[in-house]
């Protein structure tokens, strides 16, 4: 099988290795196709740890930082009785890139790691369950506390986890979104992903077009900047989804019931939540992807990246 590794900061190779043999608690996938998380490609590529104080390791893990994939289970690992060959699964969990990935044409996943797909369900519609699961994780925290039935909602960050969570809460009760980028492109990728307004992150044009406060808002840049500037704009939460290495600052003025919440862990019961809303229609995972390639292109895909004349790239194994 073939398989990708990141020798070295802007070095890598698409190479030869054997494939393996799935151990207990295991299933063996063919990868069909697998999708960037792009923060990730970008930082290991570039030799930057993608959370503050962190190291990086070259040669790094092989057929990492890959994980939003899909594919057919193809050997069972002993004791794994609730899935047989041939099943179509997706990963719906990073399982850390102190094993091999899915950037390569078969990878072992832990058994609970994946979720059956159902029969309507195409490679390109949950491709990027992992990324649907990650945000439908601070979708519930305003579920929960219910911020979010009939509120208006403000998405900050409109990339690839933006458009996820402005179409997890419009279909899970929000009665409107606003989404927030500097980016034109993207506040036009918002509105076709059913943002009912886009502003850029300013204060005129937030007073010109939104004049008044969201109810709440998820942020998916990680960004000190827009955090604080959302924390003026935002009725009762601000939920942290992107990553953050600032220290933010939470005012006086935001007393009387604002909260800022953290992230909580990933969880099963999030991706079947948002493989449901695939299923139904509701979520549409395939409008974020700008291109399909294979491995061996891979470090023109992620120059476009780069470029941002991307939103991310999706990659074919078996592709020539």
């Amino acid at each position: 099988m073939k398989q990708l590794q990141i020798l070295a900061p802007g070095k890598v190779v698409w190479q030869d290795a054997p494939v393996p043999e799935p151990k207990a608690g295991e299933i063996l996938v063919k990868v069909a196709m697998v999708n960037t998380c792009p923060h990730w490609d970008m930082h290991l590529l570039d030799g930057i740890p993608m959370f503050a104080g962190g190291t990086i390791n070259y040669p790094y893990t092989p057929g990492q930082p890959g994980h939003e994939a899909v594919g057919e289970v193809v050997a069972l690992g002993e004791g794994v009785c609730d899935l047989a060959v041939g099943a179509r699964v997706a990963c719906w969990k990073d399982a850390g890139h102190h094993r091999p990935g899915c950037y390569a044409q078969y990878v072992c996943m832990a058994r609970e790691h994946v979720l059956p797909l159902p029969a309507n369900v195409t490679w390109d519609q949950a491709c990027s369950l992992e990324l649907a699961m990650c945000v439908q994780v601070s979708v519930d925290q305003l579920l929960r506390n219910n911020f979010l039935d009939g509120k208006r909602i403000g998405i900050s960050g409109l990339g690839p986890a933006g458009l996820v969570a402005l179409q997890l809460v419009k279909a899970q009760g929000a009665a409107s979104v606003v989404g927030i980028d500097p980016v034109p492109a993207r506040r036009e990728m918002a509105l076709a992903a059913g943002a009912d307004l886009v502003v850029e992150p300013t204060a005129e044009a937030w007073n010109e077009q939104v004049k008044g406060k969201v109810d709440s808002t998820i942020d998916c840049t990680g960004l000190k900047v827009s955090i604080e500037f959302m924390l003026e704009r935002t009725n009762r939460a601000v939920c942290i989804f992107g990553v953050l290495r600032e220290t933010i600052e939470f005012k006086a003025a935001y007393w009387g019931g604002r909260s800022l919440f953290g992230y909580e862990p990933h969880n099963v019961g999030a991706a079947q939540r948002a493989l449901d809303l695939i299923a139904a229609g509701q979520l549409d995972l395939t409008g974020m992807v700008t291109a399909k390639l294979p491995f061996t292109r891979y470090m023109e895909g992620i120059e476009m990246l780069k470029r941002k004349e991307a939103t991310k790239i999706c990659f074919l194994p078996w592709a020539e």
